[in-house]
């Protein structure tokens, strides 16, 4: 595929030249492989580019003005166009080309195409804003659902902690009291029998 850009070489519009210019220098930067056709001195090529622009595309007085760009005979959009897929990294699908692996583009379209990947596995395929609220909505649900009985489960480990605490502290003051309540017997058990003696 080769991409067509109509160019103006002798044209008298500075604005016209700084647009094609822009153009050209970041084809160059990407390397994408590209065709100058000048429509100032040739015929053929003002006739081919004004016949193929789209109706639509057209400026009022019917003469589409370069740069304009296609890729073989489709249309790909003029300067405007251009410089907005600039702006959103998408020039390689602007072209209808294929980006090269790697790339930012590439990333972009893998992710449209395939969604997220975590772990090596592919998550469903929603834009950077859809994620994060579909993130933030997931962890309120787990906040909700799944902490709710590990919540439950952890105070009744505390009461349950608590308990046994407390029988603890009973069994010791129960031991404690013990030997005095078997002393007393036996202080008592020997001031009866000292007084039986005497």
């Amino acid at each position: 595929m080769v991409i067509k850009v109509f160019l103006a070489s002798s044209s008298g519009s500075t604005a016209i030249k700084k647009k094609q210019q822009d153009v050209l220098g970041f084809l160059e930067a990407l390397k994408v492989d590209y065709a100058p056709l000048d429509i100032a001195c040739n015929e053929d090529n003002r006739m081919w580019m004004r016949e193929n622009v789209p109706v639509e595309k057209k400026p009022t007085n019917g003469i589409p003005l370069p740069p304009q760009i296609f890729n073989e005979e489709s249309y790909c959009g003029d300067y405007e166009t251009f410089f907005d897929a600039k702006e959103d990294n998408a020039v390689y699908a602007f072209l209808g080309l294929p980006p090269p692996p790697g790339s930012k583009e590439a990333k972009e379209a893998y992710l449209l195409e395939n969604g997220p990947v975590e772990n090596g596995t592919i998550v469903n395929g929603t834009d950077d804003a859809e994620d994060e609220e579909n993130l933030e909505a997931e962890e309120e649900n787990i906040d909700d659902d799944t902490l709710a009985p590990v919540k439950e489960e952890e105070a009744q480990e505390e009461a349950e902690d608590e308990e046994a605490k407390e029988e603890e502290e009973l069994r010791q003051l129960e031991e404690e009291e013990a030997p005095e309540v078997r002393g007393g017997r036996r202080r008592s058990d020997r001031g009866s029998r000292a007084g039986r003696r005497g």
